[in-house]
């Protein structure tokens, strides 16, 4: 350390501090980043690695980029998983002997950085555990939500629902592998236990937000949840300076929603798609026709947190019916809310003093559409979209003051002036005044001494090394005047200074500094003033992205023909005509089947599915739930008409797949899943299984399976889609009551199969899983084979050891099969020899009879195999 220099010590300092970020230290206009920094960010930045001390032996690698251009390259690292640690100057170099002081201002991780997509929320979450309670505290910086509650579910199940950007946990935690393995997709960061401790998470909920209690926020006694929302806050203010907008905790109450696990999640392609794990082809992409982005953020959370009290999903009803009828205001609400920008961001970064005079220019955009959005909604008798017009504050003041004050196209940054509007403030006015005439004054200069020198290239130019110079070509410098002072020499000209233009040059200068710093000052004050309603704009926002997602619902339902549902408390599930809502989009000119469903607590409790794969066995059962989770979020359905008895949870257990890094097979998956599900399904839950089995021997398989069914119909009693290929499993609904049998339709044309999609009542007859096996491509040869080995299996063939005749074809001689490459395995024609065998009274023979009675066993098959290869 003693060999480097003053600004690398400052650096190591600050790096020191920082060890897990990547350090942008800020020199002059360029960030500079050292060392194993500068290596990852050329890399991952794809800019030019460069080194410090050229000269030494080891000379330190280093990279740096542009200041104002930083946000780009930050959010490059952020999304390759890194965090990145913003130091600032924070003296005026001018006015500073020596190094100038530096201080990180900003940590920038995965958690708090704005997503790329507006219609997200860039949620972190920090978790606790005691015993077998898991506390959840998650927060979004870019719009100010912090939340907070307690739960006895999986963790992970809990995690993916809100799909955040980094996860907080005890640093204890680190080797638990039963927890944090399930984590590996997300970005971990692990925290000192200290700060997740009960008390001290406690003080610092309550010095935050300034109360001498939590019961006002319905938090108290939450000793689990309070310690990670303590350490969730602790964290997000070491990294962000400061620059927090909570205005309060919100308690999430599991009991009025339902729980959507990550399996469900996955399976009903909920908010993102299998293939891609993008939102298209999602249940989302369908749903979200929201103009601005917290509507469509509100949208995303309703889907993902169905409700499960009836009052609350017909009050969404109502008001989706409402603007429904109405399509004319429908359009005029849908072009009001385009002008409307992201009022509840924009709310946050005010608040916390980091919005830019284009921040506040889009604010007051948004203030101006909403006296129109006021006067719309008040023709409506709805008492939810009464609350919502109520709920919309115009604010005048605020606009009022922005409008009169910040220029109509101002700069991003905010200390280079032209922030201000002309007339808002007199003495910004005069010193623009004098910065402007300054400058002809430097134009008028330049003339004169063009006309002085005779030199019709001279010319007036200014840098920030020299300030104001004149320049003078090589070969005009024998015209220089004598007072003309050399600044500097360059290849082809010099550069000079005169007292005049020095005396100019501070007149300039000091005025265009000050108006800077007065026009940022100024600026600071009406954010200010703009930040007290702050409270009002989030309220505001809200009130604005119900009305979205609200008008998205009515939208839809309009445009694909959806129908209102009849959501009650009762146990019948009752779906006409349904359709899968997202196939059904992506269906290009093939028309989709609609299909009923009929699922009730007594004779229509479960329902076994059979048909051949490919036929739409798994889209029916993934359209019924779809259904039932549109109903319960207040939207209208794909369906002609549809009752829903309210279900508490979905459970899912579709598809294959290994898990290679944590040891388990598809059929482990397959069983922990289907044993989730047997272990936390009540009588009200929905249960969609498919396949349970086969990643086993079919006779396992098989008595997996009914005894699955027979535990759900006994002691679970969920309503039940059960999808197979056991046809065996159909008996059921002669020895259990509440199962009835469905199958998917198919025509038969030859060897070839139809696909009808239609569900009926019964059993399918066959599998046709050799049709499918020819749709799917398999070579001709194979698909005969397979049909001579389903022709010896339908017959049931044994030979008389009991040995399946799978090995060979039931037409053509030996010799033919020979020559195919056929194994004779089982074949019959020891058959004479056996019986005899088999008939022997062994116990009766004498040493000498049974020895006579083998030799000539033995010379019947040597004969018999010599009359075979002739």
């Amino acid at each position: 350390m003693s060999q480097l220099t003053p600004l690398m010590k400052q650096y190591q300092a600050v790096k020191t501090s920082y060890p897990d970020a990547i350090v942008f230290f800020r020199l002059g206009d360029f960030y500079e980043m050292f060392g194993q920094d500068a290596v990852i960010a050329s890399k991952v930045l794809q800019i030019t690695l460069t080194s410090r001390d050229k000269s030494k032996k080891d000379p330190m690698p280093m990279c740096g980029i542009p200041h104002f251009t930083h946000e780009s390259y930050t959010a490059k690292l952020v999304r390759a998983g890194y965090k990145v640690a913003i130091c600032e100057q924070v003296e005026d170099p001018k006015e500073t002997k020596g190094i100038v002081k530096r201080e990180v201002v900003k940590v920038v991780t995965p958690g708090t950085f704005l997503p790329d997509d507006p219609k997200e929320n860039n949620f972190i979450i920090s978790f606790f555990q005691k015993e077998n309670i898991f506390g959840i505290a998650t927060a979004d910086i870019t719009t100010g939500e912090f939340l907070i509650y307690e739960t006895h579910t999986s963790l992970e199940d809990e995690i993916i629902r809100f799909h955040p950007k980094e996860v907080l946990y005890p640093q204890s935690f680190k080797n638990n592998s039963s927890v944090i393995d399930k984590l590996g997709d997300f970005y971990l960061t692990g925290y000192d236990d200290w700060y997740f401790d009960y008390i001290e998470a406690y003080r610092k909920l309550l010095n935050y937000f300034k109360v001498a209690s939590l019961d006002g926020y319905g938090c108290e006694g939450m000793i689990v949840g309070i310690s990670a929302a303590g350490a969730l806050l602790n964290y997000l203010e070491e990294n962000q300076k400061g620059t927090l907008s909570f205005k309060k905790i919100r308690v999430l109450r599991r009991e009025s929603s339902m729980l959507l696990d990550a399996a469900t999640l996955r399976n009903l392609e909920i908010s993102r798609n299998m293939n891609t794990d993008g939102i298209e082809g999602s249940l989302l992409w369908v749903l979200d026709q929201t103009e601005t982005p917290m509507g469509g953020r509100l949208l995303r959370t309703w889907l993902l947190n169905p409700l499960i009290e009836s009052e609350q999903i017909v009050r969404r009803q109502d008001a989706v019916g409402v603007l429904m009828s109405d399509p004319e205001s429908l359009v005029k609400i849908q072009k009001s809310l385009e002008g409307i920008y992201d009022i509840e961001r924009l709310a946050s970064r005010v608040d916390s003093g980091s919005a830019s005079a284009r921040d506040l220019l889009a604010l007051k955009n948004s203030l101006d559409v909403l006296p129109e959005v006021k006067v719309l909604l008040e023709s409506y008798d709805n008492e939810m979209i009464r609350s919502i017009e109520k709920r919309i504050e115009l604010m005048p003041g605020i606009h009022q003051l922005i409008e009169a004050s910040i220029a109509d196209d101002p700069p991003l940054a905010l200390r280079e002036g032209g922030l201000i509007k002309k007339g808002y403030h007199s003495e910004i006015d005069e010193l623009r005044e004098i910065s402007s005439s300054g400058r002809d004054v430097i134009a008028s200069l330049q003339a004169r001494e063009r006309e002085r020198t005779g030199i019709s290239s001279l010319k007036v130019g200014y840098n920030r090394v020299f300030g104001y110079y004149i320049e003078a070509t090589r070969a005009n410098l024998d015209q220089v005047p004598e007072d003309y002072i050399r600044k500097q020499t360059l290849v082809n000209a010099e550069r000079f200074i005169t007292p005049e233009l020095k005396e100019y040059e501070a007149k300039i200068l000091g005025a265009d500094e000050r108006l800077k710093n007065l026009e940022y000052d100024i600026f600071t004050e009406i954010r200010d003033s703009v930040a007290v309603e702050t409270g009002k704009l989030q309220n505001t926002a809200q009130a604005v992205a119900e009305l979205d997602a609200l008008r998205s619902f009515a939208f839809i339902a309009r445009r694909y023909n959806y129908e209102r549902p009849l959501v009650d408390n009762g146990m019948l599930i009752q779906i006409a005509e349904g359709r899968h809502p997202v196939i059904e989009r992506l269906t290009s000119g093939e028309k989709f089947i609609p299909n009923d469903a009929l699922l009730d607590s007594g004779a229509n409790n479960i329902s076994i599915i059979t048909g051949p794969n490919m036929a739409g066995k798994s889209t029916y059962m993934r359209q019924v739930a779809l259904i039932v989770l549109m109903a319960q979020i207040g939207s209208f359905v794909p369906a002609r008409e549809a009752r829903i008895g309210i279900v508490d949870r979905i459970f899912t257990r579709i598809g294959a797949s290994d898990v290679i890094t944590k040891g388990q097979s598809t059929f482990m998956v397959e069983m922990i899943e289907t044993a989730n599900i047997l272990n936390n399904a009540t009588e009200r839950s929905l249960i969609l299984l498919d396949e349970v089995g086969r990643g086993t021997s079919t006779f396992d398989g098989i008595s997996i399976a009914w005894a699955v069914v027979e535990y759900i119909s006994r002691a679970v009693k969920a309503r039940t889609l059960f999808a197979t290929h056991y046809h065996e499993l159909t008996e059921l609904s002669l020895t259990l009551k509440g199962i009835r049998n469905l199958n998917v339709a198919v025509k038969e044309w030859g060897d070839e199969i139809i696909f009808l999609r239609r569900i009926e009542e019964g059993a399918a007859d066959k599998s046709y899983g050799i049709q499918v096996a020819r749709l799917a491509g398999l070579p001709d040869e194979t698909i005969l084979r397979a049909k001579e080995i389903l022709s010896n299996l339908e017959k049931a063939e044994l030979n008389e050891l009991g040995a399946p005749k799978l090995a060979y074809a039931s037409e053509g001689e030996p010799s033919e099969r020979k020559a195919r490459g056929q194994l004779d395995l089982f074949t019959t024609q020891a058959d004479p020899v056996l019986k005899e065998l088999l008939g022997l009274d062994i116990l009766s023979m004498s040493p000498i009879e049974a020895l006579n009675t083998l030799f000539a066993m033995r010379k019947k098959l040597a004969d018999m195999k010599e009359e075979g290869e002739k």
